[in-house]
């Protein structure tokens, strides 16, 4: 085997961060779908296989955009759109209840390029607010939408609608009862007395063209307080992606990635320090927001087609490929 495939299996088995031969174009791309208390008891047999074979899929699809030559931004799209159709994620069909016993979305999109960006928070009706995320950013001038504002925008898009009966699950809404029966208040869906497994999506690609881009979709905390708001569709928070760094996609307690800016954290340690990826990456999730108390994890990839998947908790819904670099979709710590 050639010394550069030999290398590229250990970096894989040994979780580390991947590098590219820069004389031919190359693309990148990471996936993932919550991090948190995730442990092989946590699941079945069946249900683990269920999730990777959906982790898989979605991996697969961006994989396709970007193997053709696509653009990062339509592969984080495609990642997503495939997520957010999953029962088994926070985000999409699968999305957690707020207090109320409602479903309120937020997703954001961002192109490295251009460094164009597009949001939406609150949204009851839409079957997959990446795609208006999307839309925010290429045929509005501003990058955050909300509530009833951003479902109008839905409808003047030709966005697709969905019932509350496309988003009820027995899980989700039996997660909600739990929480208030052990008065529990608003609980992240990998943490507490109940199960929670499913999390928070999100994809970060580099194009072979050299572009990045970053997206995430969620449901939120279930039981949380109408209208809350967290880290996914905050630039610069849970979302963020700069051609001249890297691009981000975070996932966890959001309340901290939102005060510690963690994804534009990462980028700008990069930019500005020198820091490597996964030196960067471990800056901000593993020593600023442990030490705040934080939970949580993130994927990125930088300029340079280096990727990681970096997080404090013992598990996070995983999966990378890129040119050179096979498909792998794990779950649990290595």
């Amino acid at each position: 085997m050639p010394i550069k495939k030999i290398l590229t299996a250990a970096a894989i088995f040994f979780g580390a961060t991947m590098t590219h031969a820069a004389d031919t174009p190359t693309y990148s791309l990471v996936i993932h779908g919550g991090a948190g208390t995730i442990t092989p008891d946590k699941l079945t047999p069946e249900l683990e296989a269920e999730i990777r074979g959906d982790l898989k899929h979605a991996l697969e699809a961006g994989q396709k955009v970007l193997a053709s030559g696509g653009k990062a931004v339509d592969a984080v799209t495609a990642v997503i759109t495939v997520l957010e159709n999953s029962p088994h994620f926070n985000a999409g069909r699968g999305a957690v209840f707020t207090a109320e016993g409602k479903n309120e979305m937020d997703a954001a999109i961002m192109d490295g390029k251009t460094l164009n960006a597009g949001a939406v928070a609150g949204v009851t009706h839409v079957k997959n607010p990446i795609l208006l995320a999307r839309a925010v950013m290429e045929k509005s001038p501003h990058v955050m939408l909300a509530g009833p504002g951003a479902e109008q925008f839905a409808d003047e898009q030709g966005i697709e609608r969905a019932d509350d009966k496309y988003f009820y699950t027995d899980y989700r809404w039996h997660q909600l009862q739990e929480a208030k029966r052990l008065h529990m208040g608003a609980v992240m869906d990998h943490t507490g007395n109940i199960e929670y497994k499913f999390g928070t999506v999100g994809a970060v690609a580099r194009d072979m063209h050299g572009n990045l881009a970053a997206g995430t979709s969620t449901g939120g905390m279930t039981n949380k307080a109408h209208g809350r708001i967290g880290d996914s569709p905050i630039i610069g928070a849970g979302t963020y992606a700069d051609n001249k760094s890297c691009a981000v996609s975070g996932t966890g307690q959001g309340e901290f990635f939102i005060r510690a800016t963690v994804a534009r954290s990462i980028c700008a340690l990069i930019e500005y320090k020198g820091m490597s990826l996964q030196a960067a990456a471990d800056q901000v999730v593993m020593k600023q927001l442990v030490e705040m108390g934080g939970e949580g994890g993130i994927i990125a990839v930088d300029k340079d087609g280096n990727m990681t998947q970096t997080f404090n908790t013992p598990g996070m819904f995983r999966g990378m490929v890129g040119s050179g670099v096979p498909e792998k979709v794990d779950i649990y710590k290595d």
